[in-house]
Formats: structure tokens, C-alpha cells, sequence
């Protein structure tokens, strides 16, 4: 018996251990009726990291549908990169939305 009792307790502390990972947001972009294409494709590039290629498909897909996913980062750079891509739109005078949200 005292062997089990030893197993259990060691299961408890290694449970106990285990690293948490952070959870995953991902930033959003929504669709307008204002901000221009190109500078969309601008801010998935200068922010996003995207090729003109990739940037253009995402863009499409924010202009036709509500809202696209641009990225999925832990919390504190997803809303950095919100932040940056309201930063930049703000400065050219566009309405361009992004949030980051916890991913599914």
C-alpha cells in the first residue's frame, strides 16, 4: 500500500508542475466601407509579416466577408499589433478596425 501511496502523491506533484502555455489570441480585421484596398494589403505586410500574395488573398477575404483573422499570437502581441494597425490607420485618417480575441 505504501508503494501506491507513493505513486499518487508523486501524480499529484508532477500535475502540479506542469508549465502553463498562454492562451492564443487572434487579431482581427474588419471589413469598411473607407479604408482602401491598398492599404490593407500595406498594413498585413508592415505588420503581419504577410508576402504582397498572401496579404492581397487575406485582404479579399476582410473586404468580402465581416472580418478575417490576420494573425494568432499570445495576448500581450496580439494587442500590440491591434493597437499598431488602429495607430497606423488613425494617422492616415481611415476607419479600419482591428481587435485581438482569444482564439477558440
Amino acid at each position: 500500500m505504501d508503494c501506491d501511496m507513493a505513486i499518487k502523491e508523486w501524480i499529484k506533484g508532477e500535475t502540479k508542475n506542469r508549465v502553463k502555455f498562454p492562451k492564443h489570441y487572434q487579431v482581427l480585421i474588419y471589413n469598411d466601407d473607407f479604408t482602401p484596398m491598398d492599404f490593407v494589403v500595406k498594413v498585413l505586410m508592415q505588420v503581419f509579416d504577410k508576402e504582397e500574395q498572401e496579404a492581397t488573398a487575406l485582404m479579399m477575404s476582410i473586404h468580402t466577408g465581416s472580418s478575417a483573422v490576420a494573425g494568432e499570437y499570445p495576448k500581450d502581441i496580439a494587442h500590440t499589433k491591434a493597437a499598431e494597425v488602429m495607430q497606423m490607420a488613425r494617422q492616415e485618417g481611415y476607419p479600419l478596425k482591428a481587435e485581438a480575441v482569444c482564439a477558440p
